[in-house]
């Protein structure tokens, strides 16, 4: 097959949810993710690749920051009509994976503020919990990019969302940035946050009875942070 006939094999519902945006699926795209997958990975080939699609995903994000017209003079002492961000921004990590990201975002944001949510399921009710967060001051007037690498049953994106919330965040200037989604966790959470922008780098078939994504790419975390 020709390298422009390549067709991902990306699960796709036929009708995404408005606010849920996928990386192009590239040829280039499904190598970097064939070789996450791969369970014979090292750990350092692990780190680097997931580092190349988290930056993707930090550059498809703030394409959906608004913009307003700027113009300035360049060294030819012309003037060019352009623009910039409006706003200020911050990403949040969901621990322990989402910290993984925060590397990618600083590359490409240079001093941005970092916040950070533990969320856990509570074993007598089965339901995400909040057991710490720390974010910036001012984080109800900056966009937050919120960063897990796997968005599964949505439990812990949604609570995370609501801990924004509470934080004074509107819920349309939070952008959900993660690798791997299921079709189940992508249902749940933009039922409960419809506004919210969900960036995502690929879709998988769904989960298993254990809740994990399938085929997936294990557990991020061990993966990431495990020598």
């Amino acid at each position: 097959m020709a390298p422009h006939e390549h067709v991902a094999s990306q699960t796709s519902p036929a009708e995404l949810p408005p606010n849920v945006v996928t990386l192009p699926q590239t040829a280039q795209l499904e190598a970097l993710y064939t070789i996450i997958r791969d369970k014979e990975t090292k750990r350092g080939d692990f780190i680097f690749y997931t580092d190349r699609i988290i930056r993707l995903l930090v550059e498809e994000g703030l394409n959906h920051l608004p913009v307003v017209p700027k113009t300035v003079i360049t060294p030819t002492e012309e003037k060019y009509e352009g623009v910039g961000f409006k706003g200020r921004i911050c990403g949040v990590s969901i621990l322990r994976a989402g910290e993984a990201m925060e590397a990618g975002l600083r590359e490409v944001c240079r001093s941005v503020r970092i916040g950070k949510i533990l969320i856990q399921r509570d074993e007598e009710t089965a339901e995400a919990k909040l057991f710490y967060s720390k974010l910036p001051d001012d984080i109800a007037n900056r966009y937050v990019l919120l960063l897990d690498p796997m968005l599964a049953t949505g439990g812990s994106a949604i609570k995370a969302v609501e801990v924004l919330q509470q934080a004074g965040v509107p819920e349309d200037r939070i952008i959900f940035i993660n690798l791997v989604a299921a079709p189940e966790g992508i249902k749940a959470f933009c039922s409960k946050h419809p506004t919210t922008r969900v960036i995502t780098g690929w879709i998988d078939n769904g989960l298993n009875d254990k809740a994990y994504i399938i085929p997936g790419l294990g557990d991020f975390g061990e993966r990431r942070y495990t020598t």
